[in-house]
């Protein structure tokens, strides 16, 4: 299960004070606590800064890589940003992300071709996105072809399903888990990740609902989360439905989880 922490994103007061500073200790201190948590990536998005949305992302990377050797998600929707974040970025870097809308897709590829990256596909395309599995399965496996033809080994492609609010419509939990599940099945290698905490948007207990959804979700085939590492009961969560879905030999990790106090 690759873990992406989320808490590097110009949205959250936190990180957008430490970008305008550019305090690079605190930055470093956010990326650091954050791996320590169970993170193996770090997300960095300042798309709320546009007009120095560009220098603001190669200035993140170059900060957080100097002080730890972790690879970085490069989070906007502009095609320059996403190259310029390759540019500087050390080791194979996740793009998130592309779509399949057409001028979207050809122009995210056409700034990433030259560079050896991982990316994020959406299953949104012209007509926007999906509200049911089968058209979300559709899309998908558009995307998978022509990233495939493109270069893109399965292993370095990543679904995100969209997850959309239950708030909103009641089966839309439902149907993203049926397209994980179909997804999953029918390309074997490819991975599907997903943004955790739209399933709950607008409603109480919001956590509850994200954790219990992220465990149905990886029974399904999810194995890549762009989540709050620090939130300790979602990460107790993760560590929990790998035992119990067999991806923990002899519960090793589970057990040195409870040890460390993971699990309280």
């Amino acid at each position: 299960m690759l873990i992406i922490g989320e808490k590097i994103n110009t949205t959250l007061k936190q990180a957008k004070e430490i970008v305008e500073r550019k305090d690079a200790k605190a930055l470093q201190e956010l990326a650091k606590r954050q791996i320590d948590a169970g993170a193996s990536m770090v997300d960095v998005n300042v798309g709320t800064r546009i007009k120095t949305e560009t220098e603001d992302m190669k200035w993140a990377i170059k900060t957080i890589q100097e002080a730890l050797d972790v690879a970085c998600c490069i989070d906007s929707p502009n095609p320059e940003v996403l190259k310029a974040g390759l540019e500087v970025h050390r080791g194979k870097a996740l793009i998130n992300s592309t779509t399949a809308e057409k001028k979207r897709l050809e122009d995210v590829l056409a700034s990433i071709k030259n560079f050896d990256c991982k990316v994020v596909a959406l299953t949104m395309d012209d007509e926007g996105i999906p509200e049911d599995a089968e058209k979300r399965y559709r899309i998908a496996a558009g995307l998978i072809e022509r990233l495939n033809r493109e270069g893109f080994a399965l292993d370095d492609i990543y679904i995100d399903p969209l997850i959309r609010p239950i708030s909103t419509n009641s089966d839309s939990g439902k149907a993203v888990l049926d397209a994980i599940g179909k997804i999953s099945t029918s390309f074997p290698g490819v991975h599907i990740i997903c943004g955790l905490s739209n399933i709950s948007f607008g409603l109480p207990r919001r956590s509850l609902l994200n954790r219990v959804y992220l465990a149905m979700a990886m029974a399904k085939g999810l194995d890549a989360a762009l989540v709050d590492p620090l939130d300790k009961d979602l990460m107790a969560t993760i560590i929990s439905a790998r035992a119990l879905l067999g991806e923990d030999e002899f519960c090793a990790n589970y057990i040195s989880s409870f040890r460390e106090g993971k699990l309280q």
